[in-house]
């Protein structure tokens, strides 16, 4: 019965809607080049030839029947599909229920499909502050009193595993698949959310920490982005009319000013650590000695981890004598492989506060030129011309350097220093030289310039650090005024 056929049969009443034709074809069912489907069965509709594969003969040939009876009752058939009239509009029926239905989901619903529309737009490291966000928030979300609640570290992980986009097909891992199921069933609907008490709740979860401590300012303040974000869109949808948490305010607590003075080294202190740095690893493919360079440019251009791993050899100008030239233009942050596009850990954008084309060019003195013109002389560059790279050509990871700086002071300051928060972290570099360009005299503005941050936030975490005599601040008035 491979070669039989059925022309379209039963009463017409009046044309064919829009996109739909009477002109239907039915051919028996064939063998299908599929192990798992092997029975096709194919139909036309209009000149387009439609079709569709079974698992077994008898769901096929059922199939068939479906389609032969609305032949029999005279049903127009889509073109584009080869759908039976009556089916179409089923279908049709049913999406305008569903959207109905949507006008209320659950957080576990919203959450995901919020990531799905945020996704294509997002950077990596903003979808990754978006799923701690909404990974927080669900712990105010869960149904109170429901039994068999899993442990709140799961429901992180949980949340933050289904709401990526790739992974909406995916069985989830061993280890989540209860926690997922679990959600799925005890989340609140998102209208829970115009309820105080909710609300207030979901608010605590952003700001404190799973141990009730009181999270970071910059982390709370990160949260509560990601999650207006997310109330936007809800508003957006028509699914809320306002953001709950729009009016509650942080818990009291003492406002960042100056960053801890204790993590900044003096001049003398840099030199020496970069000396240090050089016997990292001197024995183990000179770990240490690939990133003097790398921390050169923490250290005396301000640099971010980020912008250093992107930084290639045509955006250097490197003379001789004299100060250099770095063009910044691009930044490698970190943000794991499931928060790429790509599918790598290191995701591509351009300069942190700058428009996607902007560049910044930031002067260097003739320490971090000849830092540069020893490392390339050394190392050379990456095939696709940047100036640092591991032992295989590829991007520094942030492990990597990390471990060498760990290292690294070890070796650079006494015991009493090495257990202090002294240059615990390479983002204490940057604090070092920016402190050093507000001493040097520099006005805010160009600090803030090289830097590539705002005049603000050096006035705020920096300036404070700096002790200028208030008897030479009114000589400069007075040599300014003329007196």
């Amino acid at each position: 019965m491979t070669n039989g056929t059925a022309s379209g049969a039963g009463t017409n009443s009046g044309p064919a809607p829009e996109g739909f034709s009477f002109d239907v074809r039915l051919w028996n069912v064939s063998k299908a080049q599929s192990k798992t489907r092997p029975h096709q069965l194919r139909w036309k509709v209009g000149g387009k030839v439609s079709s569709a594969t079974f698992a077994t003969a008898a769901l096929a040939q059922s199939r068939r029947s479906q389609l032969w009876q609305a032949m029999r009752r005279g049903e127009a058939f889509r073109i584009k599909d080869g759908l039976p009239e009556s089916e179409v509009w089923q279908a049709e029926a049913a999406a305008l229920a569903a959207t109905e239905q949507k006008i209320d989901p659950t957080w576990w619903d919203f959450s995901r499909e919020f990531m799905r529309r945020r996704w294509r737009t997002a950077a990596a490291k903003t979808r990754e502050g978006f799923a701690d966000s909404l990974a927080s928030a669900t712990l105010g979300m869960i149904i109170e009193g429901a039994a068999d609640a899993p442990d709140p570290l799961i429901v992180r992980r949980a949340v933050t595993w289904a709401i990526v986009p790739a992974h909406k097909d995916e069985e989830p891992p061993p280890d989540l698949e209860k926690a997922c199921a679990w959600l799925a069933e005890h989340t609140l609907p998102l209208s829970a959310l115009r309820k105080p008490s909710v609300a207030e709740d979901v608010h605590y979860r952003l700001a404190y920490k799973l141990d009730g401590k009181l999270s970071a300012k910059e982390t709370y303040k990160r949260r509560r982005r990601g999650f207006s974000a997310a109330m936007a869109y809800a508003i957006q949808s028509g699914y809320l009319d306002e953001n709950p948490i729009a009016e509650l305010e942080r818990p009291a607590t003492a406002q960042r000013g100056s960053i801890d003075p204790r993590i900044l080294m003096n001049p003398v202190q840099a030199r020496e650590f970069l000396t240090a740095v050089s016997y990292v690893g001197s024995v183990n493919r000179n770990r240490g000695r690939r990133l003097v360079a790398f921390f050169g440019c923490i250290l005396y251009a301000a640099m971010r981890p980020a912008e250093v791993v992107a930084l290639r050899l045509k955006d250097c100008y490197l003379p001789e004598t004299g100060w250099g030239v770095l063009t910044l233009r691009e930044t490698r942050p970190v943000s794991g492989k499931k928060w790429t596009d790509t599918g790598e850990r290191h995701d591509r954008r351009g300069l942190k506060m700058r428009d996607p084309d902007a560049d910044r060019p930031v002067p260097i003195p003739p320490e971090l030129v000849a830092m540069l013109r020893a490392h390339l002389k050394e190392f050379g560059t990456a095939p696709d011309g940047r100036v640092f790279h591991n032992e295989r050509g590829g991007l520094v990871g942030s492990t990597s350097y990390y471990r060498v700086w760990v290292e690294a002071r070890q070796y650079a300051f006494p015991p009493q220093k090495f257990h202090s928060p002294l240059a615990e972290k390479p983002y204490a570099g940057r604090a070092f030289c920016i402190t050093q360009w507000l001493k040097a005299g520099l006005a805010i503005a160009e600090v803030a310039r090289r830097a590539g941050t705002s005049p603000e936030v050096i006035d705020r975490h920096y300036a404070g650090l700096v002790d200028n005599s208030e008897e030479e601040d009114n000589k400069k008035i007075e040599r300014a005024m003329g007196w």
